[in-house]
């Protein structure tokens, strides 16, 4: 769980004067790649329907589906509309031309501390509007609901991914992970927002293997007590990887003891998606929320392992600060559930 600070506020006043110092209090993520702008296990339990609270969004063959898989699409959870002026803000941020495939592979602003994402197209914004409009999106915060079975939620401050298609010179390996070590049980979730349609199985997407969440406790049994808690030998696994397809709009969640990874993009299309997730809201954890709120009034984007940021700083000197809704606001911390 996150560890206590002693941070004042006059510090954090200091801390948010600095864009750049990207220190956040979850100290925990420094040498994992989860995002460190909520906990890396809720104190809350995933819902498990004892509470008697019916289903919003998710229907009950979703739920089972759910439940036996470790992940669920939501369909047409953001219009068509919305994710394409996201998808466009995303081509002008990077600098690079949708039509033109020569601008695609134009070295990387940053480099990345966690060499596994190399080349894998993560494009470092986080607090822009157009990520903030999807965030606030009622049909995104209800299907959360239904996974959590609590309405007091917060969104993660999280990036987006322009994911080429594979060229020489240009290859990355894609590897199935866990964002957080399994024996820890973490009770938490992830999701990715398609911002194009993602139905070849060529492009690079989100694969999965259920079958590995589901026969984990038997599978780590036959595993080296030495093995690598993050990335699972998958050799028994080869034929059961699933190739997740989703449409522009549509909302994938995925339980995070779901090995899963992005696939190489052996098309000519390009994948592009927003990550979104949501936990239940700690509003006790005063040093993680006062952070919360200063990411998002300064642009700034959390630290760890896998997040460099932008060193161009165009969040701060290109952009205001992102407009929130009534919901919004909840979902960031800046107003009480």
């Amino acid at each position: 769980m996150i560890q206590p600070l002693s941070i004042t506020l006059n510090k954090m006043e200091t801390k948010a004067m600095n864009p750049t110092d990207r220190d956040s209090p979850n100290k925990n993520h420094k040498e994992i790649p989860g995002n460190p702008s909520t906990a890396t296990s809720s104190k809350i339990r995933l819902n498990d329907r004892s509470n008697g609270n019916k289903l919003g969004v998710l229907s009950e063959e979703d739920w089972q589906f759910w439940i036996h898989n470790g992940y669920i699409v939501i369909k047409n959870a953001v219009s068509k509309e919305q994710v394409a002026k996201t998808a466009s803000f995303l081509w002008e941020f990077e600098e690079k031309d949708p039509n033109n495939p020569s601008t695609w592979y134009a070295r990387p602003n940053q480099e990345m501390e966690m060499k596994e994402l190399i080349g894998t197209g993560m494009v470092e914004v986080y607090n822009h509007q157009e990520l903030w409009y999807n965030r606030q999106v009622p049909k995104i915060y209800d299907a959360f609901v239904d996974i959590w079975g609590t309405d007091k939620l917060w969104v993660t401050i999280d990036r987006a991914n322009l994911n080429f298609p594979i060229r020489p010179g240009h290859e990355y390996k894609a590897f199935i992970h866990w964002d957080y070590d399994p024996e820890t049980k973490p009770q938490n979730v992830q999701g990715v927002l398609a911002l194009a349609d993602q139905i070849d199985e060529n492009m690079g997407g989100f694969q999965c293997i259920p079958e590995l969440y589901r026969t984990y406790e038997t599978w780590k049994l036959t595993q080296p007590a030495y093995r690598n808690r993050f990335q699972p030998d998958i050799s028994a696994f080869k034929d059961q990887i699933v190739k997740v397809k989703l449409h522009a709009g549509d909302l994938l969640i995925f339980n995070s003891l779901l090995p899963h990874g992005i696939r190489a993009n052996h098309s000519d299309k390009v994948r592009i998606a927003q990550y979104i997730s949501m936990m239940p809201a700690e509003e006790d954890n005063e040093a993680l929320k006062q952070w919360r709120i200063n990411s998002w009034k300064n642009k700034i984007a959390p630290s760890g392992y896998a997040f460099p940021g932008d060193p161009r700083n165009w969040e701060q000197t290109k952009y205001g600060v992102a407009e929130l809704s009534e919901l919004g606001k909840k979902l960031l911390g800046l107003e009480q559930w």
